[in-house]
């Protein structure tokens, strides 16, 4: 059986064993595939792994001995899932295997914005300047007492739910038509009204759709609390950047911490790159709250047991 990973740069960083593959067929792996080479690279594969290598249509329509997708991710928006279902390709992904690293993440963006941690770390050279023992440059704030209001309650936004009560934040969840309330039925689901304009800190984990593309445009940022916070550890597009960089520059939100952009990598003109910025605190990671070892070596263990499956007739994590 020919395996073929199209992307395996955005697994490893040389610290991740690919021998479970290596031993259930020829596979072979590639850092990085350009939309061009997929094709040939993948002529032969029965199986092809991608995390963000997109396989569209005109793709998966090409490839005679494709049998199996097994995206690398969560999210499966790189395939085009009615092309596999049309030539009866089962498309497998793997949930869960980051909860924790993003969960940590985003407590590491909240209390960096909260403390000013990044500010002053970064300006050291000023203490020995100060005429007494500290510095009071920037406001520091306790979120103890503070309202945590949360998008999306899955099992990262739970995780996190449980860092913000044990900072003694009172957390509250972002009320939705059809939602589920299979995670945490005991905090209060507040609707969107009440929500932004009672929540010190906006904090997303939800995945992108078509009806929640902008869910933070310029309306719901008005509607935020003044001062609030803004986090965004999900998906770019749930957020209207040039929006978002007019509430930091107006004042009217106190931060923001970022790990997803709408395109990534960015441009160097991105509105969030403004030079204007650089004093709003606003912190941007790229996109690497997932990335923790024990997180890869979980998605890796994940995409394994999905072949296992498939190669025993009982696919699993199965979305198309």
């Amino acid at each position: 059986m020919n395996i073929t990973c199209l992307d395996s740069s955005t697994l490893t960083r040389g610290d991740i064993d690919f021998a479970p593959l290596e031993a259930l067929g020829n596979f072979s792996h590639f850092d990085r595939t350009a939309p061009s080479q997929v094709i040939e690279r993948s002529h032969d594969a029965e199986v092809i792994l991608t995390n963000k290598v997109v396989l569209d249509a005109g793709i998966i329509q090409s490839l005679p001995n494709l049998k199996l997708i097994l995206v690398c991710a969560t999210g499966v928006n790189v395939v085009d899932l009615d092309a596999a279902t049309a030539r009866e390709i089962p498309v497998c992904n793997v949930a869960g295997y980051s909860t924790p690293s993003v969960a940590q993440h985003t407590a590491a963006l909240l209390l960096s914005l909260v403390t000013k941690v990044h500010r002053l770390a970064s300006e050291h050279e000023e203490w020995p300047r100060s005429p007494i023992f500290t510095r009071l440059t920037h406001s520091i704030t306790e979120l103890a007492g503070k309202s945590c209001g949360i998008v999306g309650l899955g099992e990262i936004g739970s995780a996190f739910a449980g860092i913000a009560e044990a900072l003694k934040m009172k957390v509250q969840v972002l009320a939705r038509e059809g939602s589920s309330n299979a995670h945490r039925p005991d905090l209060p689901r507040v609707s969107p009204e009440e929500f932004f304009a009672s929540s010190d800190v906006v904090s997303l984990h939800c995945p992108l759709t078509s009806e929640n593309e902008h869910l933070i445009d310029r309306t719901t940022l008005s509607s935020m609390k003044p001062g609030s916070i803004l986090l965004n550890v999900s998906r770019g597009p749930l957020v209207n950047e040039v929006d978002l960089a007019e509430a930091l520059r107006s004042g009217h939100l106190s931060g923001a911490g970022l790990d997803v952009l709408s395109t990534e990598p960015p441009s160097p003109d991105h509105p969030l790159f403004a030079p204007d910025l650089a004093d709003r605190n606003l912190i941007m990671t790229p996109h690497t709250a997932w990335l923790s070892l024990e997180s890869r070596r979980r998605l890796l263990s994940g995409v394994v047991d999905n072949l296992k499956n498939w190669i025993a007739g009982t696919p699993s994590n199965r979305v198309a």
